[in-house]
């Protein structure tokens, strides 16, 4: 207001922003930051992948705590050719048909032919294991150290499953 009590007209460089034209602003800053995590984690399958290879981690890990808890071995299994998972207290997956899983592990731990396992005990030591998931050029491994029983993931160069 000014002196004699009237509003005062404000020019339109003064007046600053409308809420649409922040809510644009926003939106276009979302957009551009899908797009560029999209380019640096591989696109939408690289988190795909990176996501199942986080969840079998997890169970991994959830499993190891069962065999500490309980005190029993525990046995994480994993069917590389159905792409099929499974941990104690009926934890079940399944993995994605675009995605490759390979397994490496001891003999001793496995149930039938075919399939992976990976023993954890009372201690927190396992029978160690590594499972290996891949898309396209995009790969990650799931190392369970068998001293240890430790769980680690890690990206990895993409070469062909056997």
């Amino acid at each position: 207001m000014n002196r004699s009590g009237a509003l005062r007209s404000t020019p339109r460089a003064l007046r600053g922003v409308s809420l649409l034209e922040m809510m644009l602003v926003i939106a276009l800053i979302a957009v551009a930051s899908l797009l560029a995590a999209a380019v640096l984690t591989g696109g939408i399958d690289g988190m795909r992948l990176r996501s199942q290879a986080k969840e079998i981690a997890a169970q991994l890990r959830y499993t190891r705590a069962q065999a500490i808890a309980t005190g029993v071995p525990q046995r994480f299994v994993i069917d590389p050719h159905a792409r099929r998972w499974q941990a104690p207290n009926d934890r079940r997956g399944e993995l994605p048909a675009a995605i490759g899983v390979g397994f490496t592990g001891a003999r001793q731990a496995q149930e039938r032919a075919g399939e992976g396992g990976i023993l954890f005990f009372h201690d927190g030591g396992s029978t160690g294991g590594r499972v290996r998931l891949q898309q396209g050029q995009a790969a990650w491994v799931i190392d369970v150290g068998w001293l240890t029983g430790q769980v680690r993931i890690s990206r990895a160069d993409a070469v062909p499953l056997s």
